[in-house]
């Protein structure tokens, strides 16, 4: 399947030149996944919750100044190199292009539709994030701002102090918060309004009761029950039990669509642009030499997340690095921080290395990968 079954010619563009407010608007009133900004009718990149919620500008700062590189496609692509770009690229848009011409866009949502029935084949616990951050409900707004920014995630379970789940926070739901109050307040002390949201507990602004999945469930029951509920991510508790067991996103699906049966490692690095001074070869080296040292297994699937902090050492950034690995003995990850990307890949990797240590008994998840890309290939 390619995106020319998949890629639609309807989306929101604004210019480059356009205020932060009226962004901010377009994502309160038609909730896109995310928007294409262009600069002399050319295609600049896009603009998605995340980058508002991480940016701390003016309503009438231009949006050119949060713009994101999104990776462009065409129209004859491949569903699984698609699915890599936006995976590698952190955004849920990517334009379209039918020659020089941009035709629409694809995005996460359009993908996963399109496979849905293929997803049957992967079950929760095969692609869920086990190392979950979460908030206290009684913690306030900026501090559950912070850890989705520190963290570079988009959503955080709500524990009650017993530690059991109470609800959700996402960027939607900060986002809608504070266009909602701003709104409802009118103009005023914008910088003292905004103080007040920071410090209101995160149980005012979280969605509850929560809708979660179970660790034996499809994928595609996890996912058709994001689209009914209108959430792009599951809490995956035990049975029964309200408490926290990992998180399952529709970034984890699209990733397991990604899985190849070469040989070589197949490797994601998301926010790749971050990796300037060492090569996906290396990275890839890296990874193998500790599951050949170490473990002798067989890694299938490696992802790399790269997160940029503002924090800066003689003009070098801070670097988070997050390394998680797919192998025939179950997952496996390690991170770490550091300035610049490749101290944080080799800080992330160390941890990496003591954790692959700790590997006992765990099965091993070929046969998922192998149904579904026999399942895909039917499409």
């Amino acid at each position: 399947m390619n995106i020319a079954d998949i890629a639609v010619p309807e989306y929101v563009e604004v210019d480059a030149d356009e205020r932060l407010a009226k962004v901010r608007s377009i994502f309160e009133r038609e909730n896109p996944k995310g928007i294409v900004v262009t600069e002399d009718g050319e295609y600049a990149g896009v603009v998605g919750e995340k980058q508002l919620l991480r940016s701390r500008m003016e309503d009438d700062t231009k949006v050119s100044a949060v713009v994101k590189p999104a990776p462009s496609v065409k129209r004859t692509e491949d569903v699984r190199e698609t699915a890599r770009l936006l995976v590698e690229g952190d955004v849920k848009i990517a334009p379209v292009y039918e020659g020089e011409k941009l035709y629409g866009i694809v995005t996460v949502d359009q993908i996963l539709e399109a496979v849905l029935e293929s997803l049957d084949a992967i079950t929760v616990d095969q692609i869920a994030t086990t190392d979950v951050i979460g908030i206290n409900e009684k913690d306030s707004v900026g501090r559950a701002i912070n850890r989705l920014r520190e963290n570079g995630i988009s959503r955080l379970p709500v524990l009650d102090d017993d530690g059991m789940l109470a609800g959700v926070v996402t960027t939607n739901d900060i986002v809608e918060f504070v266009v909602r109050d701003q709104e409802r307040q009118g103009s005023g002390d914008r910088a003292g309004d905004i103080d007040r949201m920071l410090d209101l507990p995160v149980y005012d602004i979280m969605s509850s009761p929560v809708v979660t999945a179970t660790a034996d469930e499809t994928a595609e029951e996890a996912v058709s029950r994001m689209f009914d509920n209108e959430v792009s991510g599951l809490v995956v508790t035990p049975e029964g039990i309200e408490a926290v067991a990992g998180m399952v996103t529709k970034t984890d699906v699209l990733r397991a669509l990604t899985f190849t049966e070469e040989d070589s490692l197949d490797v994601q690095i998301t926010n790749v642009d971050l990796l300037e001074h060492t090569s996906r070869e290396h990275v890839v080296e890296s990874i193998e030499s500790v599951a050949d040292k170490y473990a002798q297994m067989q890694v299938m699937h490696a992802h790399v997340r790269l997160h940029q902090h503002k924090e800066k050492l003689r003009g070098t950034p801070l670097i988070q690095c997050q390394i998680r690995l797919r192998t025939d003995q179950g997952q496996v990850g390690g991170s770490g921080e550091g300035y610049g990307a490749e101290h944080a890949f080799h800080v992330a990797l160390d941890k990496l290395e003591r954790n692959v240590l700790e590997i006992k008994g765990v099965n091993a998840d070929e046969e998922y990968r192998g149904q579904l890309l026999r399942k895909l290939g039917e499409l």
